[in-house]
């Protein structure tokens, strides 16, 4: 194989809470069966790899054929795969709330789960592989999400405005415990409870957040815990994941704006489109919002009891000359936006790297090579091209590792 540079076919995962029109809106995407589109997955994973444009070869061949020279030497020898996936993500309803593990619980949860034979397609598998998943996610619309921890003050004055008589002792503890200690017992309480008080709780937040609020933040969390409700069972819904706009982070980003997701960090997508690049991996553990499977003991096992406030979610970008670059705390992928203004520009290769257009229209060439890109089509640059041009009137996206 020698070329270089190619222009990608791409998947598109249906799965129920992505929207059916903002694929089509911002891309001209067509979608002739009216499916959810809620994911364009970007690389090489198994479940949903790229292909070459025109060929139908898979990402996943191409980097067999030379690993050393697609992905380069670093990136071959340190993960032995294209260690990212690239995604466009569009949600219509709530994602499920969920934890990913860090990469050495993940290497132990994949070894004892092969160890006592779960099938990897098994419904009672948390591990899929043996990775991390961090994630950044770029908005590009307006992008409702949850993530991380409120302060535990807020968090405490949030469920007494709740008045949940279910849980008053387990609030008032908290509220004497403030600290992590405090927050990882009052969570477990939460996650582990069933049965008549699980119903009796759920019954008592659901009638409240119909009352007005006394605050903006209740009045925010209410109003997604009145959504919530709806969208699970038509207000009659026992699902726990109801109580976590009470203990996480509401946050919006505008388009343009950022935020990283740590492993052991619960966090939830609710609405809007957006750029999504994370480390390869399927591992999920989830804390509500879906009928799958929930293993509690797990999750609470592989959550990290941080609070933080919610305005040091957004990543502050750094400017270079065109183009936007975001601090990532791993070195599995890294994340760029370039802004076009019609004049040739270089750009040496790191890694293997994928260059999504977001809008206008772009000309990427390396020898003789060239690609031409609209609004929601991609590329793929291997390392041994070493350097590219690109010029055109719009904007890119470009993920390396």
């Amino acid at each position: 194989m020698t070329k270089t540079l190619f222009k990608l076919d791409n998947v598109i995962q249906n799965y129920v809470w992505g929207s059916k029109t903002a694929m089509g809106e911002l891309f001209g995407i067509a979608n002739p069966d009216n499916q959810p589109q809620a994911e364009i997955w970007m690389g090489a994973h198994p479940n949903g790899c790229s292909k070459v444009a025109g060929s139908g070869e898979s990402l996943a061949e191409i980097i067999a054929q030379d690993p050393h020279g697609v992905l380069g030497e670093y990136t071959a020898e340190r993960f032995g795969e294209l260690p990212y996936l690239f995604k466009v993500l569009s949600a219509a309803k709530p994602l499920s709330v969920q934890v990913h593990p860090s990469k050495a619980k993940a290497m132990a949860g994949f070894a004892k789960e092969n160890q006592q034979g779960i099938e990897l397609s098994a419904a009672n598998r948390n591990y899929k592989d043996a990775n991390h998943k961090p994630e950044l996610v770029y908005a590009l619309t307006f992008y409702k999400a949850m993530n991380g921890f409120r302060p535990v003050a807020e968090i405490v004055a949030l469920f007494q405005q709740a008045g949940i008589d279910t849980l008053r002792d387990e609030v008032d503890a908290l509220s004497a415990l403030p600290n992590e200690q405090g927050l990882a017992e009052f969570f477990s309480v939460v996650m582990n409870l069933t049965g008549e008080r699980k119903q009796q709780a759920i019954a008592e937040l659901v009638a409240r957040v119909e009352l007005p609020a006394k605050t903006a933040l209740a009045r925010e969390a209410f109003e997604l815990i009145q959504e919530f409700s709806q969208d699970f069972s038509q207000g009659n819904s026992d699902d726990i994941g109801l109580f976590s706009p009470l203990l996480l982070n509401v946050v919006e980003l505008e388009p343009g704006e950022a935020m990283f997701l740590h492993a052991e960090t619960p966090h939830a997508y609710v609405k809007g489109t957006g750029l999504e690049i994370m480390a390869n991996s399927d591992n999920v553990l989830r804390a509500g919002l879906t009928p799958k499977y929930m293993d509690v003991a797990e999750l609470i096992a592989n959550t990290q009891f941080h609070s933080i406030a919610a305005d040091e979610i957004k990543l502050a970008p750094f400017c270079s000359g065109n183009k936007l670059g975001y601090p990532i705390p791993v070195d599995d992928f890294g994340f760029e936006i370039i802004a076009l203004d019609a004049e040739d520009k270089a750009q040496y290769v790191r890694g293997a790297e994928i260059i999504f257009c977001i809008e206008g229209q772009a000309t990427l060439s390396c020898g003789s090579e060239f690609v031409t890109l609209a609004a929601g089509e991609s590329a793929f640059v291997c390392n041994k091209a070493k350097v590219y041009q690109y010029h055109g009137v719009g904007t890119l996206a470009r993920a390396f590792n």
